[in-house]
Formats: structure tokens, sequence, C-alpha cells
């Protein structure tokens, strides 16, 4: 048998042969070309507008194209077609409106005289907050969104007016059109929604649905104040009103909505009323969150058709909620987004505060001594109310011995009626009223309720500096704490402070003056001396919690104010009041024939009956027990 030996050559031979085939495979691998990503995003009722295909993506010719957008847009595939991405900016000297072609839709809104509260410019829209879009069907069943589509801009002059045409076209003659028109020193745009030509291409059977939505931008230093002055505001049916938060409402014949946000707002209005529109308010965040974002607001309201075709004639506005601004757009009641109260509240800052704030702010520059000023004028005009209390409280002070007689004269719970009667006989021929020393403090409430309004929602008190605050409408700070305490907050504001000690000052000096308007403590009534101690400590430490995030400016009121108060009393009580001429007075008119009104004779026959009464009950026990 042969032996088999291993042949070197044939295994050199193999090797050679692999490599040639390894050699030949790897030059020879066939090309795989990149797979080709796109998101198309399908215009049906449960997706959007091809994205991709507005962005104009590659393809070998013009027809294919069509063909793609066609299946996609239906109708409106021209706007595909030559469509592009792109902006526009339209301004004046007040605002600066960023138009994209995407949507057609205002994409920033900047306006130009006012910063934020750490120094950035105010943009209303920015960064996607906005949006505005109209939702419709088309007679070959697709859904479209304008804000998914590219518009075709056109800017043109018209006087010192400049207006930008973006039209969605099917073609020359058959298109969409937004048309916003800029007017030189107006926060108002001029803006249009109309269409030609579309009257076979929209679904008139469907509805068609404008959608505004914003996310509010924080501009403002103390957020909780921002957000507690920040509201959903609309007018319908002659008659605005306001969502409160967290809110949502369906209302008919609106002629405007507004997200207000606090200082500044966003306005649509639009000269064919809106019925069924969906209004909706939402707090982005809580109170004590540091956040980018105010509010959510939202709108969504049927657009309907004349003779097959959209026509509406819109405005908007971009600007201060500022009182004196829109109180000149005239038989709109934009003014009222300014809130200066409701009642006899917005009555006093309408009629009396706002004009003689204008006049004062007319000839000079420093807003704290504008409230200094005002301040002095609203004590001065409230300085009669103030004698009158004080006069009451010195006559109840004379006659207040007598009163303590007919405590002791008739004691005992039995003799409460009587008691009674024969103190306000007393107080009748001294011409004495237990109301007299309450109604001047009443008549000082709608002017303190007032001024809450007043100084936190003007404007022109925003970002102005006086000493050591440098924002008259939020809170000064003097020292920034390390941590945040419950209702007081993470910093220390000075202007509270020195409101709370005058009015401690101010109560302790009026505590003797309350005191002598109270009657003699009776037999099984509360002692009201310990009650008003009580009261001076607790309304100066609750005045430091409350106002440590208001406004500075309206803490300096009160300070002004109390400081005031505690001087004209010092001047009544010491130079005006004679005591003895009040006593020699009411000894006078004890002499003569007190008049009795029919409803103090009316009183005081119920109580005399009533005292009857008690007394019978008494002899009726007393023969029982026998």
């Amino acid at each position: 048998m042969e032996e088999k030996k291993f042949d070197v050559n044939s295994f050199i031979g193999m090797i050679l042969l692999g490599g040639i085939i390894f050699w030949w495979m790897s030059t020879n691998k066939p090309k795989v070309e990149p797979e080709q990503t796109t998101t198309t995003e399908q215009v049906t009722d449960s997706t959007t507008t091809p994205t991709t295909l507005l962005q104009n993506p590659t393809f070998e010719n013009d027809s294919l194209k069509q063909i793609a957008l066609q299946n996609k847009l239906g109708a409106f595939a021209h706007s595909g077609m030559y469509g592009s991405e792109g902006e526009t900016i339209i301004e004046n000297e007040l605002v600066q409106l960023t138009v994209s072609n995407k949507g057609g839709q205002i994409k920033k809104a900047l306006l130009k005289n006012f910063r934020t509260y750490d120094s950035l410019p105010v943009y209303l829209i920015k960064e996607n907050n906005a949006s505005f879009n109209i939702n419709f069907g088309t007679t070959d069943n697709r859904i479209l969104n304008t804000k998914d589509l590219l518009f075709e801009p056109n800017v043109t002059k018209n006087g010192e007016h400049t207006v930008l045409s973006m039209k969605l076209k099917v073609s020359d003659t058959q298109f969409l059109e937004y048309r916003y028109e800029v007017k030189p020193n107006d926060y108002r745009i001029d803006f249009a929604v109309r269409s030609q030509g579309l009257s076979n291409v929209i679904n008139s059977s469907q509805k068609i649905n404008l959608d505004w939505n914003l996310k509010a931008f924080r501009n403002e230093k103390s957020m909780r104040t921002e957000n507690m002055y920040s509201y959903y505001y609309y007018k319908a049916n002659d008659d605005v009103e306001y969502l409160r938060m967290n809110d949502d409402e369906v209302v008919n014949n609106v002629d405007w909505i507004a997200f207000k946000q606090h200082f500044f707002s966003s306005v649509l209005m639009s000269s064919t009323p809106l019925n069924d529109a969906k209004l909706k308010s939402v707090d982005f965040a809580g109170e004590d969150v540091d956040s980018v974002y105010l509010k959510t607001y939202a709108v969504s309201a049927p657009l309907a058709l004349q003779n097959g075709e959209l026509n509406y004639n819109m405005q908007w506005f971009y600007g201060p909620t500022n009182y004196n601004l829109l109180k000149k757009y005239e038989n709109t009641n934009l003014n009222e987004i300014a809130d200066l109260g409701w009642g006899i509240f917005g009555f006093l800052n309408r009629t009396v505060f706002y004009p003689v704030f204008n006049m004062l702010k007319g000839f000079i520059g420093n807003y704290g001594l504008i409230i200094i000023l005002m301040t002095i004028v609203v004590r001065i005009i409230m300085s009669p109310v103030l004698y009158k209390s004080y006069l009451s409280s010195a006559k109840m002070k004379v006659i207040r011995p007598e009163m303590e007689e007919i405590n002791k004269k008739y004691p005992g719970n039995e003799n409460a009626m009587k008691r009674q009667q024969e103190i306000m006989a007393v107080q009748r021929k001294a011409g004495v009223s237990m109301m007299s020393g309450c109604v001047p403090a009443l008549l000082q409430m709608p002017v303190f309720f007032a001024l809450f309004k007043f100084f936190p929602t003007n404007i022109d008190f925003r970002q102005k500096a006086f000493l050591w605050a440098n924002d008259l409408s939020s809170y000064d700070t003097i020292f920034k704490l390390p941590f945040k305490i419950p209702f007081y907050g993470d910093h220390v504001s000075l202007f509270p402070i020195l409101a709370s000690i005058a009015i401690f000052f101010y109560m302790k000096m009026n505590q003797s003056q309350q005191m002598n308007m109270q009657a003699p403590t009776q037999e099984g009534m509360p002692d009201m001396s310990k009650m008003m101690k009580w009261m001076i400590y607790f309304s100066p430490i609750m005045m430091l919690f409350f106002f440590n995030n208001y406004a500075s400016g309206l803490s300096l009121y009160y300070f002004i104010s109390n400081l005031l108060t505690i001087a004209i009393m010092f001047v009544i009580k010491n130079y005006v009041i004679d005591e003895d001429k009040i006593h020699a007075q009411i000894q006078e008119n004890k002499k003569k024939p007190v008049k009795v009104s029919k409803f103090r004779e009316r009183l005081d026959a119920a109580m005399k009956q009533a005292q009857e009464q008690q007394e019978a009950q008494k002899r009726a026990s007393k023969n029982k027990k026998k």
C-alpha cells in the first residue's frame, strides 16, 4: 500500500486560489444605496400635513413631485410645489412682527419699548409659544391645517402703511389669504382672512375651525403677582367678562378675545362676531413655582362661509395693558382689560385717581413723588371724614360718665333693655350716634380697595425706581433670605416694614378714640378693650406678611398715608377739638326739644313693648314660685 505524503505545492495553490476569490468578491461587492428616510405626515383625519414634502425633497423631476404633492394635498399641491420656508418682518415704531411662510402666522411679536424684569426684550410670541390655525375639510375628503402649509408672501406699501399678503394658493386665482397691515405708532394690526375661488374646494358641510393658542411668558419679578393679574378677557353680547383660573366656557357673539399677562395683552378682534367659541385658561404652574410660562390660553371657534368663501376682517393687538392707551380705542371696551375694579372701586379709579395721576405725571417725572403727592391729595380730601370721626369720639368721651352711671343704676341682665333705652336717650339728647363713628371708617373703605387695584395694575409704575426700590410695580428687596417663609416669601421688603410700623403707631394713637366710641361694657358683654389691644399688634403683622410680595408703590402709599393720618389726628386732637366747648354744647342740646324721627319712634315703641313683656314674664315667674 502506497503511503500518502503532504503535498506542499497543492497547499500553496489552494491558498493563492482562496486569496484570488476573496479579492474578487470584495472589489465587486454590489453597491447598497443609502435608505432615504423621510417623515411624511399624511393629510387625513388622523394625521397632519406632509412636512418633508413641503421642504422640497429631491425628486427626479417636477412631475413626480407634483404627483406626490397631489396625493398628499389635493388642490393645495401648488403650495407645496412652489412654496418655501421663510419669514417676513413687518414693523412700526412700537411693535415688530415676524410672520412665517409656514402657516402664514406670527412667529414672533416684539414690543420694542419694553424690557422684562431681567432686562431682556419683551416677546409676547417667540419660540413656538403661540399658534394660529384654520382647520378645514376639502371636497376631495382631506382635512387640512393652515399651520402646516406654505403661504407665499408679498409685501407692499399703502401710503405709510405696510401690507403683507400671505397666500395659500390652489392657483394664481384661487387662494386663502391672510392680510396683515401695520400702521405707524399703533399696537393694532389690521388682519383679514379671506378666500377667493375656493367655493368648490372647501367642503361647506364640514366645520371650519379657527384655533388660537398661547403659552404666556413670564415678564415680571414676582410670578405670584403677575399670575394674580393675568386673566382671559372677552367681550360678548356687549359685555366684558373674564375667565377665572382653570376655567373654560362656550360663548356666543364674541367681539374680541384677550390673553392678558398682567402688564401686556394679546388680543384678537373680529368685526364679525364669533359664535360657539370655546375658551380655556389654565395655570401653567403654581404661584410658588419658578417657571418660564404663566398660563396657557386657548380659543376654538367655527368660521362661517359667505357664498362659499371666507371673509373676516379682524385686528391683532400686541401691546401694553395701559388704561390710558386702551381708552383711546373707542367703542371697543378694551380699557376694561386694565381691571380697575368693579362697582364703586372702578368708578373711583376712572373718575378720581387716574385723572389726578395723569395731571401729576404731566409735570413730575419721579413716580415715587407722584405717589406721595397723590397720597397727600387723598388724605386732604378725606380729612373732613377724619374730623367727623374724631368729633364723634370727643362727644362720646364727654357723655361717657353719664352712661356709666346708667350702668350702675340698672345692673343685671334683667335690666338690659331698660339700660339700653336710657343710654340711647342720653346719646340722642347729646346729638351723638354710635353710627357717626362707623360711617367715616366705612367711607374710607372704597378708597382703600380702589387704590389696591390702582397701583399694582398701572403700567406707568412698571420699572420706575424710587429710593431703594427699583420697580414700584413689584416688591422691593433689601435682603434675600436663604430660605422661604410661608406666606412671606424669600426676601425682606422695607416699604411693608415701614407701613406696618406706621400702622402700629396709628392704631396705638387711635386706641383711645376707639374706646371712647364704645359704650361702657355691660354685664354679659365681651370686653372690647381687650380685643382692641390685640388688634393693635395683629394688624401690623398681617400688613407685613400680606404686602411683602406686593407692589412697593402700594406699600409706599400706605406708609405715607398712615404718617399723614397720624399728623392730621394730632392736629385735630390738640388744636381743633375743644372738649370743654363740646361739653357746653351738649348741655345746651339737652335743653332743646329733641326731634324724633318716625323710625326712632317705632324703635322706641318696640323696645318699650319688649321691656314690658320682659317685666310681665318676671312677674309671672315670681307668682309661679309662690
